[in-house]
C-alpha cells in the first residue's frame, strides 16, 4: 500500500468521525506511522496543521446543516464537539465571519473547506541530498519563540521572529558569547510540537564554562539518529522542508520520533550554507 493510499484512507477515517470522536493514533495507524510522525507531516503535505484541518471540516458541515435544516444551533454545536453555543458560535464567526443563526439568512458568504484528495506525485528529476548520523547528547543555547503548527502560517512568523532577534541585539549577544563575529550564521531549533503550535529556538551549540545569561534557554539533545539534508542556499529551505516531507518521507524507510528538528546554518550573512537535521528511527 502507497503513501497516496493510506493518506486517503486517513482523511476518509476523519470524514467518517467528523460528528465523533477522532483518534490520532488510530489515524497515524492507518497511514502505517507513528502518531508523532504523522502530525509533523500533515502540515508539510498539506498546509495546515491537522487540528486545523478538522476545525475547518467541521465547521464546512454545521453550515451546511444550519442551511439546509431546522437543527437547532446547539445541537449542531454539540455534535461537531463544541461545549457550548458560545464556543460554538466564536468558531463559526472566526470561519464564516457571521455567527451561526446568521446562516439560515439568504445572502450571506459562508467558506467551505473541501474534503482532502491527495494527488501526491514523487518526482525523480531534482536530486535530494541526504546522509544518516547517530550524534552523542549536546546542548544548546538560545532565545524561542512559539509559532503555528501550519506550514503556511510558520513560514510567515519564523522570519518576522529572526528578524526581532536582530533588532533587538539577541544574535549579537549570542555571537559575542561565542566569541565571533556579530553577523555569523546561527542554527535553529524546532522541538516541543503540538497540534497548534511549536517552539522555534534561535540557537547554537552551549559553549563549556561560558556564563550563559538568564536570558537565553538551553535545550539538551539526546543521542539520536539524524537525516540530515544539505542545502547550499539558506533561501531554499522551507522549500526544501515540504520536499522533505512530501517525497523523501514518503519513500525512504525512516520515520521521525519526537525530538528537536534542526535548521542549521553555517557561515556569515552574506556567505552561507545550511543544513535541515531530523530526528528519525526506521520503520517497522
Amino acid at each position: 500500500m502507497d503513501l497516496l493510499t493510506k493518506m486517503n484512507d486517513a482523511i476518509a477515517y476523519i470524514e467518517a468521525h467528523l460528528d465523533n470522536d477522532i483518534s490520532y493514533d488510530k489515524l497515524a495507524q492507518i497511514a502505517c506511522c507513528s502518531t508523532y510522525h504523522f502530525q509533523r507531516m500533515f502540515p508539510f503535505v498539506t498546509g495546515v496543521s491537522l487540528s486545523e484541518y478538522i476545525r475547518r471540516r467541521r465547521l464546512t458541515l454545521a453550515a451546511f446543516e444550519l442551511q439546509a435544516t431546522n437543527i437547532k444551533v446547539i445541537d449542531v454545536a454539540i455534535k461537531y464537539g463544541y461545549d457550548s453555543p458560545e464556543a460554538f458560535a466564536r468558531a463559526f464567526k472566526q470561519q464564516h465571519g457571521i455567527v451561526p443563526m446568521a446562516a439560515r439568512e439568504d445572502g450571506h458568504t459562508l467558506k467551505a473547506y473541501p474534503r482532502l484528495n491527495f494527488h501526491i506525485s514523487i518526482k525523480g528529476d531534482e536530486v535530494m541530498n541526504y546522509r544518516i548520523e547517530q550524534r552523542e547528547e549536546f546542548e544548546m543555547f538560545g532565545v524561542f519563540t512559539e509559532v503555528s503548527a501550519a506550514q503556511q502560517q510558520a513560514f510567515v512568523e519564523v522570519p518576522k521572529f529572526r528578524q526581532q532577534c536582530d533588532d533587538d541585539l539577541s544574535v549579537d549577544e549570542m555571537n559575542d558569547i561565542l566569541g565571533r563575529f556579530p553577523d555569523t550564521m546561527l542554527h535553529a531549533a524546532l522541538y516541543d510540537h503540538t497540534p497548534e503550535t511549536f517552539k522555534y529556538m534561535i540557537c547554537y551549540h552551549k559553549p563549556k564554562g561560558s556564563a550563559i545569561s538568564e536570558k537565553f534557554t538551553t535545550l539538551t539533545v539526546p543521542t539520536m539518529t539524524w537525516a540530515i539534508f544539505p542545502e547550499p542556499i539558506c533561501d531554499h529551505l522551507q522549500k526544501l522542508w515540504v520536499r522533505i516531507y512530501s517525497e523523501w518521507f514518503a519513500t525512504s524507510e525512516y520515520e521521525q520520533v519526537e525530538g528537536p528538528s534542526f535548521e542549521m546554518l553555517y557561515g556569515m550573512a552574506n556567505n552561507n550554507s545550511s543544513e535541515i537535521w531530523i530526528p528519525v528511527k526506521k520503520r517497522i
